[in-house]
């Protein structure tokens, strides 16, 4: 880039540009300038206003206290436990209800376990064996019951067997029902009460109607058209999350139970409703080792002779997941005013958008181009003249007018010059205006057209 180059981009970064307003006659440009606006208004009146609200302060810290209690009993009769009647206490984990908790509806029981020595489950890789050496004694069974006592158990005539270990014995089977012990369990209630506050607006509300009827909760259940009562059937819970009750029964399941506030706080606090919905959290279509949900537990007793045993239970159930969340808006001034100077900024891009068409795009561009843009230069020319006038005329001497000494010194050949142009003129006009005076046009003298020509 040579001198003349950087001495330009040198001084055009000291240039000013602003703006022209240009009417440009094109439809078609003038047409998507107006589609444009048109989007940017339905956008800003629609979908920031109407539809998200913007115009309001929006609260997300939400405060929520959930309190849970199932209610129901079920009647089993089988080989193992014989009749028994189950309630609250027996299948609700933990007994005080929380955002968390979990209705069992299977069990695998294993009673009457009492620690001594016994082998080692089948089916357990490090509790097999083929010799005593493979049982090193004192050495706990991964995944397994208890401690290697070492030595191999073996029955009869195989090869292969367990370790005997130190543990809760008989230790736990693998037996497994094909049918839910806890049937009944689709027809259990859960209560859920949610208290929530919007510290920002200090707002508090709760999802239990405010009622005087002592009766109400006794005899009410929730629907989507009485969302103040809420009290779940537990198998409409489990339809509603998408999955088949004896399904999950069997091996258990997570299901979520998600309570949503959208409160608008420019309307009244009776329009702040809670939104419930319903789904299954744990994946049911993986047909995995690890699928369902299940743990252990035991109750341990004690004999005549003081000494202690206990039952252990595998319980298969389903978990519930309370979850709250939610957010509350009131108008403000300030996004109000943040979100229109966003929609005038929106207009200014319609604006710059539309340009870039008319003066690169269509095919008269390079017109509007030009009148789109005008070089201006500024008064240094101007000034400059004036100032070499003001010099010139303090040369000029005192006692003479300024007329008078230009013809003293004005050179003779000019003058005989300007005498001799000016005697042309006449020789030019002269015919013309003969010409005129015999026609009519003109009858009287024009003395101005002699002394325009003389100038």
């Amino acid at each position: 880039m040579g001198q003349a180059a950087w001495k330009g981009f040198a001084l055009s970064l000291f240039d000013y540009k602003t703006a022209k307003f240009v009417v440009a006659k094109s439809k078609k440009v003038g047409l998507l300038y107006r589609v444009l606006q048109l989007s940017i208004l339905l956008y800003l009146l629609i979908w920031v206003f109407l539809i998200k609200k913007s115009y309001q302060d929006i609260d997300t810290s939400l405060q929520s206290a959930v309190v849970t209690k199932v209610k129901g009993v079920a009647y089993t009769n089988t080989t193992m436990l014989g009749e028994r009647l189950w309630d609250v206490a027996d299948f609700v984990i933990p007994s005080q209800g929380e955002n968390v908790f979990f209705v069992v509806t299977n069990l695998i029981v294993t009673p009457n376990q009492r620690q001594g020595i016994c082998a080692e489950r089948e089916g357990i890789p490090d509790g097999e064996c083929s010799e005593d050496t493979d049982c090193h004694a004192g050495e706990p069974v991964i995944a397994g019951h208890g401690l290697k006592t070492g030595r191999c158990l073996r029955v009869g005539n195989s090869t292969w067997g367990t370790c005997e270990i130190f543990a809760w014995c008989p230790v736990e089977t693998m037996s497994m029902p094909t049918d839910p012990l806890l049937k009944d369990a689709e027809g259990f209630t859960i209560f859920i009460k949610n208290f929530i506050r919007f510290p920002k607006f200090n707002f508090s509300k709760a999802n239990v109607l405010e009622t005087d009827n002592k009766n109400f909760l006794k005899t009410c259940h929730f629907s989507f058209k009485n969302l103040y009562c809420p009290i779940f059937r537990l198998g409409s819970i489990v339809r509603w999350a998408g999955a088949d009750f004896q399904d999950i029964a069997l091996k258990g399941g997570v299901i979520g139970i998600h309570i949503e506030w959208d409160c608008d706080l420019d309307k009244a606090a009776s329009k702040c409703d809670p939104y419930y919905y319903f789904n299954r959290l744990d994946n049911k279509h993986t047909n995995s080792v690890s699928s369902g949900y299940n743990f252990r537990f035991a109750r341990y007793y004690r004999d005549s002779n003081g000494v202690e045993f206990r039952d252990l239970m595998k319980a298969y159930g389903i978990r519930f997941d309370v979850i709250v969340n939610g957010k509350a808006g009131k108008f403000s001034i300030i996004p109000t005013v943040i979100n229109i100077g966003s929609g005038l900024a929106l207009m200014g891009a319609a604006a710059f958008f539309c340009d870039l068409v008319l003066i690169y795009l269509i095919r008269k561009s390079e017109f509007y181009r030009e009148k789109k843009f005008e070089k201006v230069r500024g008064q240094e020319k101007e000034a400059h003249v004036e100032l070499e006038a003001n010099e010139i005329e303090q040369e000029l001497p005192e006692n003479k007018p300024p007329e008078e000494v230009q013809q003293d010194e004005q050179p003779q050949d000019l003058v005989h010059t300007d005498r001799k142009r000016n005697s042309s003129c006449q020789e030019i006009f002269e015919p013309a205006r003969s010409g005129l005076q015999e026609n009519g046009i003109m009858n009287v003298k024009q003395p101005w057209i002699l002394q325009s020509v003389k100038m």
